[in-house]
């Protein structure tokens, strides 16, 4: 059983943040209607290509239906008002105001069906001084906290290596949507939803919360290694890194057997969590003494026999091509209609044993155009009649 299955959802959304929400709840069984404007989904026009089709929009689309409908004519938001009116959830991700001048707003939308679940998901949240700031991901990582925390000791803030405000606000807006849908399980009514990236970024970072609103010092830059636990971090072997992790007496004896210095588990500069923070220098020569003199291969396998935490930094390519992924069937191909197979990541959790995911690729460009409208009550005429005008558009000969 897919959870999901029989909930309808109207997916206004382009680019990263709302794709990758409903790419989601379509993986747990949801029906996705994706209305695209007629040039398409921007992310249909960012590269990398593969056979002329977009690879970011193909990993974040899967399992979802595309209708075509220019949203800048009457006609055209009247036909996504009447589909509205029809789904049980709303996902947009227009700059804050724009839905409302469309018709398409939570207050319109909800005054005609009182149980719609409207998630509105943008940079900054639908009011407030930052309300109309360009929501891209880096603005909001500069903002949010995560570059000035992010970095090497004593070097420049650097942004994470993903559009982690995109990602964190579309999970946040998959939370939010089921929680409302418990809601109105329970009352028959539903909920406007407001996501922001920033805020979404600002939540997680707890680490940073602590030192700031607990301990009432500065969030410093730290690179590699953990701001309150040590050894927590990556230290240089022979060809490279190994993380080492190590959180309580146990495994700081053990890690301290394994390098050939056990009276350094006795020593008073490392004798608790904090002490060990404190003198991290001193604390990460005795280490690398060690390290640096083995393969991260052999650091790692010496390690893990003595159950302290650790690992090698692998690229994404070996993480994909490991044991591990292969059994988990991280990555899995969907059929596409240009591709023939589609490799995607789906949702990651497992329900009874089996991870849940899309049955089919991304969408042709309002390829279910006509499907959409008459499950909807159109007649055959009605759509040629919108074709011929120009507000939908059918790529079916």
């Amino acid at each position: 059983m897919r959870p999901l299955e029989g909930l309808r959802i109207l997916d206004l959304t382009r680019v990263l943040s709302g794709p990758f929400a409903t790419a989601l709840l379509a993986d747990l069984g949801a029906k996705i209607i994706k209305l695209e404007p007629p040039q398409g989904d921007d992310y249909r026009h960012i590269g990398p290509f593969r056979d002329g089709e977009s690879a970011l929009f193909a990993l974040t689309n899967r399992g979802k239906s595309s209708i075509v409908i220019d949203l800048k004519s009457a006609e055209g938001q009247a036909l996504a008002r009447q589909l509205a009116g029809q789904c049980d959830v709303v996902v947009e991700n227009f700059r804050p105001g724009v839905a409302a001048r469309l018709g398409l707003g939570a207050d319109a939308l909800r005054a005609d069906n009182p149980a719609l679940v409207y998630c509105a998901i943008s940079g900054f949240g639908q009011e407030g001084p930052a309300a109309q700031l360009p929501a891209y991901d880096l603005v909001a990582q500069a903002m949010s906290g995560w570059m000035d925390a992010t970095g090497e000791d004593g070097g420049g803030p650097l942004k994470v290596g993903e559009a982690l405000g995109d990602v964190a606000a579309g999970l946040y807006a998959v939370i939010a949507i089921l929680a409302a849908l418990v809601g109105r399980g329970k009352t028959g009514q539903g909920a406007a939803l407001d996501v922001a990236m920033l805020d979404c970024l600002v939540a997680m970072l707890p680490t940073s919360h602590a030192i700031h609103l607990y301990s009432d010092s500065p969030v410093a830059r730290v690179g590699n290694r953990h701001p309150l636990s040590t050894p927590f971090g990556a230290f240089r072997t022979a060809d490279g890194y190994a993380i080492i992790a190590v959180l309580g007496a146990r495994q700081f004896a053990a890690l301290c057997h394994v390098i050939g210095a056990p009276d350094a588990a006795g020593d008073p500069r490392f004798a608790s969590d904090e002490c060990r923070t404190q003198n991290e220098p001193a604390l990460r020569t005795l280490i690398e003494g060690w390290s640096r003199t083995q393969p991260t291969q052999a650091v790692v396998a010496a390690l893990a026999e003595a159950r302290v935490p650790t690992a090698p930094i692998l690229t994404l390519a070996q993480q994909l091509a490991s044991d591990h992924a292969a059994a988990r069937a991280l990555v899995t191909d969907l059929p596409h209609h240009r591709l023939g197979k589609s490799p995607v990541v789906g949702q990651p959790i497992r329900f009874d044993g089996k991870a849940l995911l899309a049955e089919t690729g991304a969408p042709a460009l309002g390829g279910a155009t006509r499907d959409i409208l008459q499950e909807a009550g159109l007649s055959g005429a009605q759509i040629t009649q919108l074709i011929a005008a120009g507000v939908i558009k059918d790529p079916t000969p």
